[in-house]
């Protein structure tokens, strides 16, 4: 299987599909639109989905290498389709029984301690909210972002992979800073959350064949 561009850009717009990071963006939104300064809020959001970027870019780029280094390549390979498979039946039955039995989700016991930093709205805070955000979302769409990298670490070169791992983190955020813009222009966040919670089963739904499909390519081929 060849690992192309339009796969990884197709895989990434998939994860980036995310209704963790899109909650905590419009929560963060919501807050600094209370004290009306605009300004501050494009600022702390760019700052944000940066921090996001730069750890899911980090981690994935050290999970390659440690893969790569200690040539566990094929162990990691199969272990991840299987784990692909099970991630995608659950966010499956999220589309048809969401928050019965095991959800993929940020920990509710994370809420508050989010809730902490949003409230905030620092500087320092932010950051450390986008850093808890990456680590804490990673159980809902991780698993397509691990796919990626067994199918980079089995395929690739490590420059070949560095370069694709870029671009998906780069197109993994992107829905994130559109949304961050449209508020900025006048987008009411209310409405942005609303669409959220309306769409939040298709997104499981769209999360779980994707990663149930890559699953099954991986042990196919």
């Amino acid at each position: 299987m060849d690992i192309t561009i339009p796969l990884i850009v197709g895989s990434a717009i998939i994860d980036s599909v995310n209704p963790c990071a899109f909650a905590v963006l419009i929560f963060l939104i919501l807050y600094l639109m209370t004290v009306r300064n605009k300004k501050k809020m494009l600022i702390f959001g760019l700052v944000y989905i940066f921090v996001i970027f730069l750890v899911y870019f980090i981690a994935g780029l050290g999970l390659l290498t440690f893969v790569k280094s200690v040539a566990l390549t094929k162990f990691f390979y199969f272990f991840t389709a299987g784990l692909a498979i099970l991630l995608g039946l659950i966010n499956l039955k999220d589309f048809f029984w969401y928050g019965k039995g095991i959800t993929l989700q940020i920990p509710k016991s994370q809420k508050a301690r989010l809730d902490k930093y949003i409230r905030r709205a620092t500087l320092p805070a932010t950051i450390i909210l986008g850093i808890l955000v990456a680590l804490f979302e990673l159980p809902c769409t991780g698993g397509v972002y691990l796919a990626i990298i067994s199918l980079l670490a089995d395929k690739h070169t490590w420059w070949s992979a560095f370069f694709n791992l870029l671009v998906y983190n780069i197109v993994f955020v992107l829905p994130l800073l559109v949304i961050l813009l449209a508020v900025y222009k006048g987008l009411p966040p209310e409405k942005v959350e609303k669409w959220r919670q309306e769409k939040k089963k298709w997104m499981k739904l769209s999360i779980g064949l994707v990663l149930i499909l890559l699953g099954v390519i991986m042990l196919l081929i």
